[in-house]
């Protein structure tokens, strides 16, 4: 049986930058706390736990002082680097460029909204880290919706202004802006966008992963999928595969393969998250490589 793997799985260029530099403080022998999962993937979190990475709760960073914290891709909202300062703690920033501007785009048109009027939408999860700190730039005063949530909450009349989670689906956001069209319209105005203003802020990364990973996945007979069970963006790209390649499996780690998966195939195909490491890539290949076809 052939066995691919794709090429364009493995960590984004923002986790990848959050994880050299919790390798490197390790390194160099500091203490490090991480605020929160540093990714959403099980094995890569206890592999740099051996390192001596300790992962902490909100609560529990709550009580700490004169220490190093490391704040994860997904970025934190204002308040925490405000108790940060003054409690002496160090601050190792990891926090995605992308998502950095991000919060920094929200953060600017919530102050020129709030002298003029409008809403300011955020297409999101709720609970989400990314969401938590998005929302924090307008002191949880925008508004969160996924989609089918709160559109009531959004004044029609005035202008709007539509952001979205790095990590969501890039039509489910065109969606959602057609949503919002069609309500203005029903104000009476006939000229929706000139109050609707869309911010393309989804990470192109992921964008343009969801073709390819299409394409990949009708190359093979059977699609293995390596991710993390608590990965949004490991969820999305699964069903990119599966709705295309209905013989697509979800795997957090090589046990969980099983021979029959294989039966009768001639090709196999393996990809994963965003927040899927290469290692446990290849060792879920090794693991189907050892099996007796």
């Amino acid at each position: 049986m052939r066995i691919e793997t794709d090429e364009r799985s493995g960590f984004c260029f923002g986790v990848r930058n959050a994880v050299e530099a919790a390798e490197q403080a390790l390194r160099e022998g500091k203490k490090i706390y991480s605020l929160g999962q540093i990714v959403h993937n099980e094995q890569e979190v206890g592999r740099l736990h051996t390192l001596g990475l300790v992962t902490i709760s909100h609560n529990q960073f709550r009580n700490l002082r004169d220490c190093t914290v490391l704040i994860r891709a997904h970025g934190e909202p204002p308040e925490t680097y405000t108790f940060a300062k003054q409690n002496n703690i160090t601050l190792i920033d990891a926090t995605c460029p992308i998502v950095k501007r991000l919060q920094l785009r929200i953060g600017q048109i919530w102050n020129d909204l709030q002298s003029k009027g409008g809403t300011l939408v955020i297409f999101g999860k709720e609970g989400h880290a990314e969401v938590i700190g998005l929302m924090g730039q307008t002191g949880n005063q925008a508004i969160l919706t996924d989609g089918k949530s709160n559109l009531e909450k959004i004044d029609y009349t005035r202008e709007i202004h539509l952001f979205a989670q790095t990590t969501m689906n890039y039509s489910d956001y065109d969606t959602l802006a057609e949503k919002i069209r069609q309500n203005i319209i029903k104000t009476g105005n006939s000229k929706p966008d000139s109050l609707l203003h869309i911010h393309r802020t989804i990470c192109g990364q992921v964008c343009n992963r969801q073709p390819a990973l299409e394409k990949f996945a009708r190359l093979h007979d059977v699609i293995i999928f390596v991710s993390g069970r608590e990965s949004s963006n490991g969820k999305l790209l699964f069903k990119v595969c599966k709705d295309v390649n209905p013989d697509s499996y979800f795997v957090s780690s090589p046990e969980e393969l099983k021979p029959e998966w294989f039966a009768g195939k001639n090709s196999a195909g393996i990809c994963g998250a965003t927040s899927t490491p290469g290692w446990l890539i290849d060792n879920v290949r090794q693991k189907i490589e050892s099996f007796d076809f």
